[in-house]
């Protein structure tokens, strides 16, 4: 009985995998049609990510960069959806957009944006948060926020996704605000 049992709960497993799938194939196709979207998988490398190789969040000079290019590589000048490590356990993290902003040698540089109001909901004193309003990387359109005082390292072969350019004005005043607390 435990077979046949573990039999059906594998099946519904992947019959739930392959919807999901289904799903993110047709909103990727949604927006590659609006010209905002897509959809990338590499098996693996997202996992990779998560389970070891991160070197930690990047603290050195940075050299923003404006180079958005919506060819299914991820670029600095794009907002991709990614798995990003917590601060406080690498080997932990949560998938979220970020704003690519920049190279170390073969890692991306982004910051991480938040649909959290943080001036309504402050989080450590620590955090800075810059409002950055809406953009197509997020289905609801809901108003995000980007993170400034943390610059992670993405590698480009765990973006799950590419989810929209975010124009020159804002990606200029999230740089001017990132030298501002940088120095």
């Amino acid at each position: 009985m435990a077979r046949s049992s573990a039999g059906g709960a594998l099946g519904r497993a992947v019959r739930l995998v392959a919807s999901a799938a289904v799903r993110g194939a047709k909103a990727g196709v949604r927006g590659a049609a609006a010209g905002a979207t897509r959809v990338r998988a590499r098996a693996g490398t997202a996992r990779a990510a998560r389970t070891g190789g991160y070197p930690g969040d990047f603290d050195g000079p940075l050299t923003p960069a404006y180079a958005p290019d919506l060819d299914g590589e991820p670029d600095p000048g794009e907002v991709v959806w990614t798995w990003v490590p917590f601060e406080e356990d690498h080997g932990r993290g949560k998938d979220r957009p970020v704003l690519l902003v920049g190279h170390d040698g073969p890692w991306l540089l982004g910051l991480m944006l938040s649909s959290r109001d943080h001036d309504v909901r402050p989080g450590p004193p620590d955090e800075r948060w810059l409002d950055l309003g809406t953009g197509a990387w997020d289905s609801r359109r809901r108003p995000s926020e980007v993170r400034l005082d943390r610059v992670i390292r993405v590698d480009p072969r765990a973006v799950r996704r590419e989810g929209a350019v975010l124009d020159r004005a804002r990606f200029d005043a999230v740089v001017g605000s990132l030298r501002a607390r940088r120095g």
